[in-house]
């Protein structure tokens, strides 16, 4: 009876360890993943290394950070498969880990990172070609229209993402009401500095050429309302 009952015990030890553990997978398998669809992709690199190039699609929470990783991972979807890569697979390793402690249900790692990737021939996104928003443009814009909603955002940065439509809902709600103005939070850092803008996303309303409201962070349908109406 003792015997079976330390069997029944060390499965389970070994069933609830093997779960804790993050997956390790090559890049072929990788790739296999995502062509699966229904899966999260994470980019745990600094932002310049993410901007010299990344995977197509995918989302970005800088590893070394330890407070903007946790900020933008939180809004990411526990119980969908993750997928996460830095340059050789080490930093991303450490990341998948703690992302299992933080009760993500399916974690996977690329072994060797977006080196391996790009040795086996994979496909990348380089961004090359695309012109930074300069002081003058985004000065003129505040200046030209009476009211002005700003956000400093990114395709890749998580939370923004769960802003789209929130702002989609607003553009349909408020149409014709304001001036929309986009800040690429991983490319305009001029503008961001003069802004003070440091963190994704953040939005701010200009009235008449002057900032009048300035939020860090989700913010919801009808604050944005208010902060544009008042």
């Amino acid at each position: 009876m003792k015997n079976r009952f330390f069997c029944m015990l060390t499965t389970a030890l070994f069933l609830l360890a093997c779960n804790s553990n993050a997956q390790n997978v090559d890049a072929n398998t990788f790739e296999q993943k995502i062509n699966a669809g229904g899966v999260q992709v994470l980019d745990v690199r600094t932002a310049g290394e993410f901007n010299g190039s990344h995977l197509k699609n995918v989302l970005q929470a800088d590893w070394t950070d330890k407070a903007q990783f946790a900020e933008r991972t939180k809004y990411l979807d526990k119980n969908k498969t993750l997928l996460v890569y830095c340059a050789g697979g080490g930093r991303s390793g450490q990341a998948a880990v703690w992302l299992k402690e933080q009760g993500f249900k399916e974690v996977v790692n690329l072994q060797g990172g977006i080196t391996a990737w790009n040795a086996a021939g994979k496909p990348v996104v380089k961004q090359e070609g695309i012109a930074e928003l300069s002081s003058a443009a985004f000065n003129a814009t505040v200046a030209t229209n009476k009211v002005v909603l700003v956000e400093v955002g990114a395709e890749w940065c998580p939370p923004c993402k769960k802003m789209e439509p929130v702002l989609e809902t607003l553009s349909k709600e408020l149409q014709g009401k304001y001036t929309f103005l986009k800040v690429d939070g991983g490319r305009d850092a001029i503008v961001m500095k003069e802004i003070g803008a440091s963190a994704l996303p953040t939005f701010m309303v200009y009235k008449n050429g002057k900032l009048s409201w300035k939020k860090e962070g989700i913010v919801t349908l009808q604050e944005l309302k208010e902060a544009l109406s008042k």
